[in-house]
């Protein structure tokens, strides 16, 4: 499976994964975004953002929704922050879509928190 970003043929996975984390951009992201029916705000860049740093600057780490929340709350400074809220973000599973849109691998967890 591939999609196509500015002539450029990027693989990915069934599920929608990129193959190579190295074929990511902001470019890839907008379009996998726009595949999925989201307009990327600056909440949902930052989301991405983290999962991206954690990944690449913390041994691989891929966090889990209830790990976003704690960060994300503390990034944005709103201690009543809850997971409802990255829903409304990504609807398709916060930790899952945001990684798959910031191109990062698909995680081999089994759920839940």
């Amino acid at each position: 499976m591939a999609i196509n970003i500015n002539g450029k043929e990027v693989e990915t996975t069934d599920t929608g994964f990129l193959v190579d984390i190295e074929d990511w951009s902001e470019d890839v992201a907008r379009a996998m975004a726009q595949q999925d029916g989201l307009e990327m705000t600056d909440r949902h860049w930052d989301v991405i953002n983290y999962l991206r740093d954690e990944y690449i600057n913390n041994n691989e780490n891929l966090p889990n929704t209830r790990n976003m929340v704690k960060a994300m709350a503390k990034a944005w400074g709103d201690k009543k922050l809850n997971a409802k809220v990255l829903y409304d973000l990504f609807p398709g599973n916060p930790s899952k879509q945001a990684g798959r849109i910031g191109g990062l691998p698909e995680s081999r967890r089994k759920g839940g928190y």
